[in-house]
C-alpha cells in the first residue's frame, strides 16, 4: 500500500524544499484568498528547481475565468484543484489534470463522485483544520482514488490511513506552527507517519 502525499499551501523556498526532500508526491500552491495565497509568478519561481516528477497543483476555489487563465499561463501547473461545480464553467485544456474537490456536507451526492480519476474529499472549509468524516470517507474510498484532506496532522494521519484506506492524503494547516506558516519539522514528521502507516499495512496484509 503506497499512499500518495500532497503538501498544500507552500509559499517559501524552504518549505517547498522540505516537502520534496521528505518525499511528497505533490505540492500545492493556493491562489484563493488565504494566509497561504501566492501569485502565479511566485508559484512558478518556487517550482523552478523542483523535479518534474513532483506534481505541481494550483489550488483554487470558485475562480473567475480570468484568474484561472492567469494561473494556467503564468504558473503552468500539472493539476488544477477546485470544487466540482467550478469545473462546469471553466475552460481547462486536457494538458491540465483535474483534482476535483468534494466537500463533507449533507448535500453531497456520493453517487456523483467519479471512480476514474483522483478526487479530494475535504471538510466543508479548506485550510482551517476541520476534520472530514472518516467513516464517510472510507465508504467513498472504496473503488476510488480518494485523497483525504481536512484536519490531518502528524499525530493522526496514521489512524486516518488505517480507518479510511485512502489512495492519498493532503495536509496544510496540520503541518503549520501558526496559521499560514509551515513548520519544517512537522512536514517531515507527517511524511514519516505516512510511511510508517504504509509499512504497518504491508505487514498486516
Amino acid at each position: 500500500m503506497r499512499v500518495f502525499v500532497k503538501i498544500c499551501g507552500l509559499s517559501t523556498p524552504r518549505t517547498v524544499s522540505a516537502a520534496v526532500s521528505a518525499g511528497a508526491d505533490a505540492i500545492g500552491f493556493v491562489f484563493a484568498e488565504s494566509p497561504r495565497q501566492v501569485t502565479p509568478k511566485r508559484a512558478r519561481e518556487l517550482c523552478a528547481a523542483v523535479s518534474p516528477v513532483i506534481i505541481r497543483v494550483a489550488v483554487m476555489r470558485h475562480p473567475a475565468a480570468a484568474d484561472w487563465q492567469a494561473v494556467a499561463e503564468q504558473f503552468e501547473p500539472d493539476w488544477l484543484q477546485t470544487d466540482a461545480e467550478d469545473f462546469v464553467g471553466l475552460d481547462v485544456p486536457e494538458r491540465f489534470g483535474r483534482l476535483t474537490v468534494y466537500r463533507d456536507t449533507p448535500s453531497l451526492d456520493t453517487t456523483a463522485v467519479p471512480t476514474d480519476e483522483p478526487v479530494l474529499f475535504e471538510a466543508p472549509a479548506s485550510g482551517a483544520g476541520a476534520r472530514a468524516d472518516w467513516q464517510r470517507a472510507a465508504y467513498l474510498a472504496t473503488g476510488r482514488q480518494l485523497i483525504l484532506a481536512g484536519g490531518l496532522t502528524p499525530d493522526n494521519v496514521g489512524e486516518a490511513i488505517t480507518t479510511v484506506r485512502p489512495w492519498g492524503v493532503d495536509v496544510s494547516s496540520g503541518v503549520e506552527s501558526k496559521r499560514g506558516v509551515k513548520d519544517l519539522g512537522r512536514i517531515a514528521a507527517f511524511l514519516q507517519a505516512v510511511r510508517e502507516a504504509e509499512q504497518a499495512h504491508l505487514h498486516a496484509d
